[in-house]
């Protein structure tokens, strides 16, 4: 076994390499990058090297200068977790040159199975199963556009070396065909630094769902079994499950027997995971008739490879090092089973309710659910951040990986939301709030399930409200109270802030803007300070006869939440004042409201009207208008490009431009000037 590996990636993977290393009796060395320099995976590790800037390009795709980081620390391998150099096969094979060994497959697999094209043709000649498509060398436009309108539209142009959903268009007539390409083209070149493409039909009620290979130098090669990704974002995997619901035996030999065969056909070594997109025509209560087509290999460890180690009670990364070292599988396929249900749900910083635009900031709240990191159990969290910690804008927006284990799927779901009520985020927008609407959402429960099921159900998913002006508010005032209260001076009655009076009672206002609408709260003040009734109203004028109100009763526990009720309705809530802004979080769900104050704004005027600025920091990749052209709301005026992802700029009015402040491939930042319109 290994002394001392390496571990060429950043984030909750490093975390958690490190920690079954060391479980393991293996020393471990972090690399890092500038913005990473006091990352939770440098601490993680025994030591580190720190391998050049933020940006991915100067850092972690740097693949000379983590050789010579593992050189001059004594590392034996390296496990290149996943994302950046984990499916290289330059890479792999400068590993092996170097003499050191790569925990993953041979750079001959990873080259067989990186580029869509090539591998779906291997697959063919194995006899796996695949979707009608064009995967040819010849990338002409017009040929690419002839290929599509013979398969027959919708259909999907996809990076032919992509993945992770960058480099994919959904394209359903012909007309809008090249422009696609086109797009997804720039995507693929920036992300893979190759631009081919191919294309192919587009599955209706597709389902994604995968099986986890894993093969060892002696040539033995087993499945654990499925994964169900079919919850997806811009093709991006936002829940995962084991196994998937409504798998029948049957099926499952099949698929497993197709992708232990795939894996085969390249000589596979380590962990890897074989796609398939899965075909309902029966509809959602007839899996039996589901048909599967290969779509695609990984040629390493994923990231919802907790769900598959909580239904089997087996460490894929102790597996890795195990058969990078040498050693023959654990387990036999018929020693491998199914116990219970899983289910992963990936927190990001994004902001779902604006087309899941990615976020940066500081994690100034981290509050996570009791659980058990990286080990088997009920609840696990694993992440690579810190309360105090930035999210920046060079990496993956995922924050963390909550995964939760039940005896079923009903217990399993359970247990997600109960976590994910507990997990508390403060400081930049995230998909919490989001995850449990979908978790909660009756076709998620019902398992009526496909790739378009945000989609479908976005009238209950997006733009919910689940605490409610009047709660929020009253959780609001009732946290200044205690605030208040903690903070006055004591034995001075005329120094005290709890509405005390020598004869009759007082009134307090607290003015508020909740979702983009003010609001006003009046407290009434009883006898002897005691709080005697709230009057919540959305709108400026105040509380009257309509508004909600009743007695306020709250008492903090140990905890510092606050046993809450008013207007007839009782909650526990946790309340985190930050700046103006309140952030509430209640079982039922989390919300902001924030408190406005008059002085402190006054003489504040609305700014110009005629600007266009950046919805995150990233990078300008084209402007689609030049000054003095004419437009119409709604019209795409740039392309940016943040965190991998390309993100449209669109007219909010029609106007003519005035001048563009940017060239394309300028580093922007979140709020910046784009350019201007005037009227028209």
């Amino acid at each position: 076994m290994f002394q001392k590996i390496l571990i060429a990636n950043r984030g909750e993977i490093a975390c958690r390499v490190a920690a079954t290393a060391r479980r393991m009796g293996i020393k471990t060395v972090a690399v890092y990058s500038d913005a990473d320099a006091r990352a939770k995976h440098v601490a993680a590790c025994d030591e580190a090297v720190h391998i050049g800037g933020s940006a991915p390009k100067d850092s972690y795709l740097r693949w000379e200068r983590i050789l010579e980081a593992a050189r001059a620390t004594g590392a034996q391998a390296i496990h290149p977790g996943y994302g950046f150099l984990a499916e290289n096969d330059e890479f792999a094979q400068a590993c092996a040159d170097a003499g050191l060994v790569f925990i993953g497959p041979p750079a001959s697999a990873i080259t067989a199975m990186g580029l869509k094209a090539e591998s779906k043709r291997l697959m063919e000649r194995a006899g796996v199963p695949l979707v009608p498509g064009y995967q040819g060398e010849d990338q002409d436009p017009q040929l690419l556009q002839r290929e599509a309108d013979r398969i027959g539209y919708p259909v999907l142009i996809k990076a032919s070396a992509g993945g992770g959903g960058k480099g994919m268009r959904l394209v359903e007539k012909s007309e809008d065909f090249a422009a696609a390409l086109a797009s997804c083209q720039r995507e693929a070149a920036s992300s893979f630094g190759n631009d081919a493409v191919l294309v192919e039909k587009y599955v209706q009620r597709p389902r994604h769902i995968e099986i986890q290979v894993f093969g060892d130098t002696q040539g033995n090669v087993v499945y654990l079994f499925e994964r169900d990704c079919s919850v997806q974002r811009r093709h991006q995997k936002v829940l995962e499950e084991a196994p998937a619901p409504g798998m029948t035996p049957e099926l499952r030999a099949r698929m497993g027997e197709a992708a232990v065969a795939a894996a085969r056909a390249v000589g596979y070594v380590g962990a890897g995971t074989v796609e398939f997109i899965v075909e309902q025509p029966g509809g959602y209560e007839a899996p039996e008739a589901m048909k599967f087509y290969f779509m695609e290999m990984n040629t390493r460890l994923q990231v919802e490879h907790p769900v598959t180690e909580a239904i089997t009670g087996e460490d894929l990364v102790e597996w890795q090092l195990r058969v990078a070292a040498g050693q023959p599988l654990p387990k036999r396929q018929d020693e491998l089973q199914i116990t219970g249900h899983a289910i992963e749900a990936r927190i990001c910083a994004e902001n779902p309710d604006n087309q899941f635009l990615p976020a940066t900031g500081e994690l100034r709240i981290y509050r996570k659910p009791a659980c058990a990191a990286f080990e088997r159990g009920e609840v696990r969290f694993d992440d690579g951040v810190r309360e105090g910690d930035a999210i920046s804008p060079f990496y993956d927006p995922m924050i963390a990986k909550l995964i939760v284990h039940g005896e079923t799927r009903e217990q399993a779901l359970a247990r997600l939301d109960e976590a994910l009520a507990q997990t508390h985020i403060v400081g930049l927008a995230t998909n919490v709030q989001f995850l449990r609407h979908v978790a909660r959402s009756a076709a998620f429960r019902e398992a009526r399930l496909d790739t378009a099921l945000i989609q479908r159900e976005a009238e209950v998913l997006f733009h919910q409200e689940p605490v409610g002006l009047p709660l929020a508010a009253a959780a609001a005032v009732a946290s200044t109270l205690v605030q208040e209260q903690a903070g006055e001076a004591a034995g001075d009655p005329f120094s005290r802030r709890d509405g005390w009076r020598a004869l009759g009672s007082s009134q307090r206002r607290f003015e508020f803007d909740f979702r983009g609408e003010p609001a006003v709260a009046r407290l009434d003040y009883g006898q002897r300070g005691a709080a005697h009734r709230l009057c919540v109203a959305a709108g400026e004028e105040g509380a009257d006869a309509a508004a909600e109100q009743g007695e306020l009763l709250f008492t903090q526990g140990t905890d510092g939440a606050l046993d809450l009720q008013f207007a007839g309705r009782r909650t526990r809530a946790t309340v985190y004042a930050q700046g103006e802004e309140f952030h509430v979080f209640t079982p039922q769900g989390a919300t902001r409201i924030g408190a406005v104050d008059p002085l402190a704004h006054a003489g504040v005027v609305a700014g110009e009207g005629g600007r266009l600025t950046a919805p995150m920091p990233g990078k300008v990749v084209s402007f689609a208008v030049q000054p003095g052209d004419k437009v119409a709301k709604g019209q795409p005026l740039a392309v940016m490009e943040a965190m991998k992802m390309e993100h449209t700029i669109a007219a909010p009015q029609d106007g003519v431009v005035a001048e563009l402040l940017y060239a394309p491939g300028d580093q922007v930042a979140e709020g910046a000037e784009l350019l201007k319109l005037s009227a028209a």
